[in-house]
């Protein structure tokens, strides 16, 4: 592996190690996006999302396993994404603009974890 790809595997596994920390150990603020959108036991998906998101950014900045670790955070971003940032229900121009921010930086991270999966 290249020592430019590996540096991009490491860079990019910070925002899922550090999110996913703060979603297993402070889920609460989380958890009523969860349940407004229809899924039960909220509390413990955004747990184990949490988890998935930290066991995927540590497996992608090691180097280990990156397909299977891109994977795994492809599946996490992808509900989290669309439950945790719907840009489309915002009244509010301020807190629109920020959601779509959020929602585009989440759809970015997901190609570049498609990227690593073509590698």
């Amino acid at each position: 592996m290249s020592m430019i790809r590996s540096l991009s595997h490491m860079l990019m596994s910070g925002i899922f190690i550090s999110g996913g920390a703060d979603a297993f150990a402070n889920p609460d603020g989380r958890t009523n996006k969860v349940a407004d959108a229809g899924i039960p036991q909220a509390e413990q998906v955004v747990e184990l999302n949490g988890a998935a998101m930290v066991l995927g950014g540590v497996l992608l900045g090691l180097d280990i396993a990156p397909k299977l670790a891109a994977t795994i955070l492809i599946g996490t971003l992808i509900p989290t994404t669309f439950v945790g940032h719907p840009f489309w229900k915002e009244a509010n121009p301020a807190g629109r603009k920020g959601q779509l921010t959020q929602f585009f930086k989440n759809l970015g991270l997901i190609g570049a974890l498609l990227d690593v999966l073509a590698e």
